[in-house]
């Protein structure tokens, strides 16, 4: 982590730009370019991309206060914004043990703001591209000990993956080197709203950047096949356990996702 990576200012980022719906800074001029194209075409996506960070929030609270669990593997997790995967799981069990894996040299830059671990617990950074699961694993060993449960995150990065049986071999790759007892949690953008299908592809066409593949509900569930799927199953991140008060009321949007249970 002592050498700089080079970042490329000049092509959009989905790390970046994921960013910048956020709230964020850590983008340039192009990913913000990037991302006003998609707002003007799809007004939703800032709430959209709010909503599905609250669905990884409640996810990892669920995962550590709820099923015990006490090591994350975290893919695609880009920039650093608030309620980090650590960070919420750190509260509830300060043991807990995060790898982070992005590809992103910007992400690696901020990564020591990832890895600010409680004393009791562990962060490490991977840079990885998912569709190599191979170093992730084998990196991902130096923090986390795979005879024990571990919780796969997959939030939003299996649609930077274009073709979808591949997508599918990426996700069973992954989980195969997971003991029992183990989860898998993923989200991704659904094909269901014509508002938000144009701009992603009006995004794929001009942007430059790796393009990113909305599915159906129905594949984005079969990422999960072979393992038990938790209630409510894989729904519009808001309707995925959403807490008690005005988060049960809020719209559904153009994203589904759940988690389940390696047997």
């Amino acid at each position: 982590m002592d050498q700089r990576p080079e970042i490329d200012t000049t092509v959009p980022h989905s790390a970046r730009i994921w960013n910048f719906f956020l709230g964020g800074t850590d983008n340039f001029p192009v990913d913000r370019q990037a991302g006003e194209q998609i707002f003007q075409a799809f007004p939703g996506m800032v709430d959209m991309a709010r909503r599905s960070r609250q669905m990884l929030t409640r996810v990892v609270r669920f995962l550590a206060a709820e099923a015990g669990v006490r090591q994350f593997l975290d893919i695609g997790t880009g920039l650093p914004t608030m309620d980090n995967t650590h960070e919420v799981a750190q509260r509830i069990a300060p043991e807990a043990r995060v790898v982070y894996v992005d590809n992103d040299p910007l992400v690696l830059v901020h990564a020591k703001a990832l890895l600010t671990s409680s004393p009791e617990g562990a962060t490490d950074y991977i840079e990885a591209d998912v569709r190599d699961p191979g170093p992730i694993i084998e990196q991902a060993g130096r923090t986390l000990d795979f005879e024990e449960p571990v919780a796969l995150m997959l939030m939003g990065i299996l649609g930077l993956v274009q073709d979808y049986d591949q997508a599918r071999d990426v996700v069973r790759r992954l989980v195969e080197p997971l003991t029992s007892g183990s989860y898998v949690a993923v989200y991704d953008g659904t094909d269901d709203d014509p508002a938000y299908m144009a701009a992603i592809a009006a995004f794929n066409s001009g942007s430059g950047a790796v393009p990113y593949t909305p599915r159906s509900p129905e594949q984005i569930a079969r990422f999960l096949d072979g393992l038990d799927v938790l209630p409510p199953g894989v729904v519009p991140v808001t309707r995925w356990r959403p807490d008690p008060g005005p988060e049960e009321d809020l719209p559904d949007v153009a994203c589904a996702g759940g988690v389940a249970r390696k047997p």
